[in-house]
């Protein structure tokens, strides 16, 4: 309820996130032949291929016109056939590389309806024309088909803005759409009563007027966008040119109401055309807007698709869980806005990820982090809240049990370095004796811990040298001691530093 702006941007797209969950990635086949059909079908150049087809699809339907010649027609026809075998072709490809998989896309089920009728507009094309619809319809329905991959197209983001506004309107829509038929329903009946022998002229005619309830619900449908209103109201309001009720002779009369007419009419169109018909636009033009805010912000629904696309690859089995050690290889393969190039090691530390049991990360969380992190690089960073924790929360989480964060796994690595350098720097200590900072000639710190890792335990076992020539010595591995011989290269001298002390 109390919420920044920030905050509730975030919360739109917590919202978001909560609709969309990782799916199982499609087998790639183990047969070699079916295999290489599948790199092929899949990879999104031979959709872009699949696109240009459509394309030009497109162009042969606009050269259609009227009184070409046969050779015309028999050409046309022909590359109508050539774009079936294409699509057909596609189809049979992509059943055969993705198998029952196939029919789990509900793309691929609308691409195989439309290849199955745009054969059978070939083969019963006679018959599909006399009982059914003309096939050139068919071929029309194929433009649909471009719908799938203006997806892949980054220039045809409008367009997909407008399509998406359209799409989150349509609830809203068909609310308003059952309003305007109520509304209409009502004056329908309004209008038989008061108007139905009324005499035909103006707008009034043997198919437009209030004779029945389904010609007078056409008749409002057509009002309802103020087209033709002023002839209606001509007609419902004559007083003039018409016969006068006779309950005498039984003459029902035809004759309108001035007053009754203006005040049906008047009403009618404030409540369709002014009111309701503007709902619609309202509605559109702010599903619009939101739409518009969400590109120019940077993350929209697209971007989460490609968030769970490029996971697919990475958890193909749909386990909502990656492995801590590849999410530093993830972030580095996403897109922008949401993309986090190598070196990430310390952005992901800074993130905050929650990590569960076996070292795994959820899909939710690390979109969840990406999508503050994104925020927060705009210069609005999010703080939480009970209730944006609680759409956080109310995604279904299988098995998730987290344990620790990736800030929390940096603070106990960082804590485990510093216990082993102080364990180090003791034994040191138990090792050569004293302060650390006196050493013996010849022996640091760092060249001790050098030959501590060399082996478990060294010997030097000495021998007498010559004047002025570096000692040789052998080195052997033992288990509970080590021995220390240094000996100066311009000295004959020999000493031990200390024997017998415990690694």
């Amino acid at each position: 309820m109390f919420m920044t702006d920030d905050q509730k941007k975030y919360y739109a797209a917590m919202k978001k996130m909560g609709n969309k969950k990782p799916v199982k990635a499609t087998p790639r086949p183990k047969w070699k032949p079916q295999a290489v059909v599948f790199g092929i079908v899949t990879n999104k150049k031979f959709d872009m291929i699949i696109m240009i087809f459509i394309g030009l699809n497109m162009l042969t339907m606009t050269l259609d016109h009227y009184g070409q010649s046969e050779m015309w027609s028999f050409a046309l026809d022909n590359l109508n056939i050539g774009f079936i075998v294409i699509f057909t072709t596609e189809c049979v490809l992509k059943i055969f590389a993705l198998r029952l998989y196939y029919f789990r896309e509900p793309w691929n089920i609308f691409d195989f309806v439309v290849v199955i009728l745009s054969i059978l507009g070939i083969v019963l094309s006679d018959l599909i024309e006399k009982y059914f619809v003309s096939p050139t319809l068919l071929r029309v329905v194929r433009v649909a088909k471009i719908g799938r991959v203006l997806r892949l197209v980054k220039g045809a983001r409008g367009i997909r803005t407008l399509l998406f506004a359209l799409a989150m309107s349509m609830p809203a829509l068909f609310n308003i759409c059952l309003l305007l038929t109520l509304v209409m329903f009502i004056f329908a009946i309004f209008g038989m009563s008061f108007f139905m022998n009324v005499k035909k002229r103006g707008g009034l005619d043997d198919v437009y007027n209030f004779e029945t309830f389904g010609k007078s619900m056409i008749l409002l449908f057509q009002m309802s966008t103020s087209a033709g209103w002023d002839g209606v109201l001509n007609g419902i309001i004559n007083e003039e040119d018409c016969e006068i009720e006779n309950e005498e002779t039984g003459v029902a009369g035809n004759c309108g109401n001035m007053a009754m007419g203006i005040a049906f009419l008047l009403t009618y169109l404030i409540i369709s055309f002014l009111i309701i018909i503007n709902m619609y636009i309202a509605v559109i033009l702010e599903n619009y807007s939101q739409a518009t805010e969400d590109v120019q912000e940077g993350l929209t629904g697209d971007d989460y698709d490609m968030y769970y696309e490029i996971w697919q690859q990475f958890d193909p089995n749909g386990t909502q869980y990656l492995k801590y050690n590849a999410l530093s290889d993830f972030l580095d393969v996403l897109e922008p806005p949401l993309q986090i190039h190598k070196p990430n090691k310390y952005k992901i530390v800074s993130m905050d990820i929650p990590i569960c049991k076996k070292d795994l990360c959820y899909c939710v969380d690390v979109l969840d982090a990406l999508t503050k992190d994104f925020f927060a690089r705009k210069g609005n960073p999010v703080e939480e809240t009970v209730e944006l924790g609680e759409v956080t929360a109310q995604s279904e989480r299988p098995g998730y049990d987290p344990i620790s964060s990736t800030l929390w796994r940096q603070r106990e690595d960082y804590c485990a370095r510093l216990i082993q350098r102080a364990w180090k720097k003791k034994n040191i200590r138990n090792t050569f004796g004293g302060s650390l900072s006196t050493y013996p000639e010849g022996i640091t710190p760092r060249s001790y811990e050098h030959r501590r890792r060399s082996s478990s335990v060294i010997h030097y076992h000495h021998q007498h040298t010559a004047p002025d020539t570096p000692t040789a010595g052998v080195v052997k591995a033992g288990t509970d001691a080590v021995s220390v011989v240094l000996v100066h290269p311009r000295s004959s001298s020999i000493g031990s530093a200390h024997e017998g002390a415990p690694v």
